[in-house]
């Protein structure tokens, strides 16, 4: 049994979590656009290691000792607009200004125009070579930040991946913390039906690294493991979130051509009583 103090801190999270979801659907559908499902699949993990893992600071967003987040399926972007958001590190109107003409919130989010953007990435397959890059200048500089990127199954049949978590070991990245958001679908299909990563634990511990696999909607279970970094002393970290694409939404969980789908109007108010929030009015925006 969790103590009453564990247990407030977990249904604040869940709660913070849940709102985090409307939000997401909100801007998206009111944007007219954006990747519901795989924003949804990582509102749990944005929730705990922005509330309670990562040493940043909106007031001074590049503090030279600050800890590095990549989102590295940058396709996801609506979530970390979202949470940058409610961290104090954007302005929570701009999210109203998705999907507006001369938005500075675009379909992948864009490191010069965006505090606490860390680096630039929506190109699958570049954005955990830079968290790579970051985790071993921080050893070279000897500075204590951490580095946490998030990376998509589907991203992992990209080549670039692999050499760079070859890298990360050989370096003893223990700095570095990889998430990977595995729902087990990609744009088009299901993983296994286009190139299956299996086995994907023992691939990444051949690589050389220190895995956990956890339930990534879990929060006690997120807690908990992200609590434990490193997992080993000179090993770099990676935490398989077993995920649901769409997650939170009961027509779109685990189904392929939600992927960048927008729902209909009946769709949009079941939708909207899954996620316990009003219905929206939608239409086109300038």
């Amino acid at each position: 049994m969790e103590s009453p103090t564990r247990q407030a801190l977990i249904e604040e999270l869940q709660g913070f979590a849940a709102e985090m979801r409307r939000n997401i659907f909100r801007t998206i559908c009111l944007g007219g656009g954006g990747h519901l499902p795989a924003c949804f699949s990582i509102v749990e993990i944005l929730t705990v290691l922005y509330r309670r893992i990562l040493r940043v600071n909106p007031v001074d967003p590049k503090n030279p000792d600050r800890d590095r987040f990549l989102l590295s399926k940058g396709h996801a972007a609506v979530a970390l607009y979202t949470i940058l958001a409610e961290m104090g590190f954007l302005d929570a109107a701009l999210l109203e200004t998705y999907g507006h003409s001369g938005t500075i919130l675009g379909g992948h989010p864009d490191m010069h125009k965006l505090s606490g953007v860390e680096a630039s990435t929506g190109a699958l397959g570049h954005g955990f070579p830079f968290s790579v890059g970051m985790a071993l200048a921080g050893k070279m500089d000897h500075k204590s930040y951490r580095t946490f990127v998030v990376l998509g199954d589907g991203e992992c049949q990209e080549g670039s991946i692999w050499e760079a978590a070859m890298f990360a070991a050989q370096q003893g990245l223990d700095n570095l913390t990889a998430i990977l958001d595995y729902n087990k679908l990609q744009a088009l299909d299901r993983l296994d039906s286009i190139v299956s990563l299996e086995p994907l634990a023992e691939k990444w511990r051949s690589f050389g690294w220190s895995v956990c696999e956890v339930d990534g909607h879990d929060i006690p279970s997120l807690l908990n493991t992200f609590g434990r970094i490193p997992f080993e002393p000179g090993k770099p970290n990676l935490v398989v979130a077993h995920t649901i694409k769409g997650k939170g939404i009961s027509f779109m969980e685990n189904v392929p051509i939600w992927h960048y789908r927008l729902p209909n109007p009946e769709e949009m108010r079941t939708a909207c009583r899954d996620l316990g929030m009003d219905e929206l009015m939608t239409g086109k925006r300038e």
